[in-house]
């Protein structure tokens, strides 16, 4: 059994591959609020033919991340849409440290603040399994290694903050979805 919130914010953070946007979708439909997949907002950028959605796929062909000015921007137009009033669930971002505190800055703006985040913590080597049968084994490198070099920061700043709650991300789906709905319907730091 969930809690139920008049407003939730949530951040999704793991590896690639640990599941992060499955549980999203369990946790958007769940709570009924929307799912902000920054992976789904860079497709349309770049399915749209847009400048920016260039200088997009041209980054993340290079396996790097989207500026943290673009991002920023994105996110905060997504974030400040009638939708999201009540929260919203985070799939995507942020990726680092530094886009963590601009988040908090774009929340500011609009008056809120980040609820909760969960880790969907998983190992390397068995996310890597989860995902060489549908992506090139160059590219999940690449994204593993932005994870490696930006992960920590980012995890510690929410750790200090008593906002993180960790989840084994390698249980079966559905014993990782009861395990983030009990971490996200109790209080913070139980």
């Amino acid at each position: 059994m969930t809690a139920t919130y008049s407003s939730l914010s949530l951040v999704l953070l793991g590896p690639p591959g640990s599941g992060k946007t499955t549980q999203a979708r369990a946790l958007a439909d769940a709570y009924q609020l929307p799912l902000i997949s920054t992976r789904e907002i860079l497709q349309a950028e770049i399915e749209g033919d847009t400048s920016v959605g260039r200088q997009i796929e041209h980054g993340i062909k290079r396996g790097e991340l989207v500026s943290d000015r673009v991002m920023s921007s994105i996110i905060l137009q997504r974030l400040d849409r009638r939708d999201c009033r009540r929260g919203f669930i985070l799939d995507g971002y942020p990726r680092t440290a530094g886009q963590a505190s601009l988040l908090d800055g774009i929340l500011a703006e609009l008056g809120r603040t980040i609820d909760r985040v969960v880790l969907l913590d998983l190992p390397e080597e068995a996310a890597l399994e989860r995902l060489e049968a549908t992506e090139p084994a160059a590219a999940i490198h690449e994204r593993f290694q932005v994870w490696r070099d930006h992960a920590p920061a980012l995890i510690e700043s929410y750790r200090n903050r008593g906002l993180l709650l960790e989840v084994d991300g390698g249980d079966p789906e559905t014993q990782v979805r009861e395990a983030v709905m009990q971490a996200v319907g109790a209080p913070v730091g139980a």
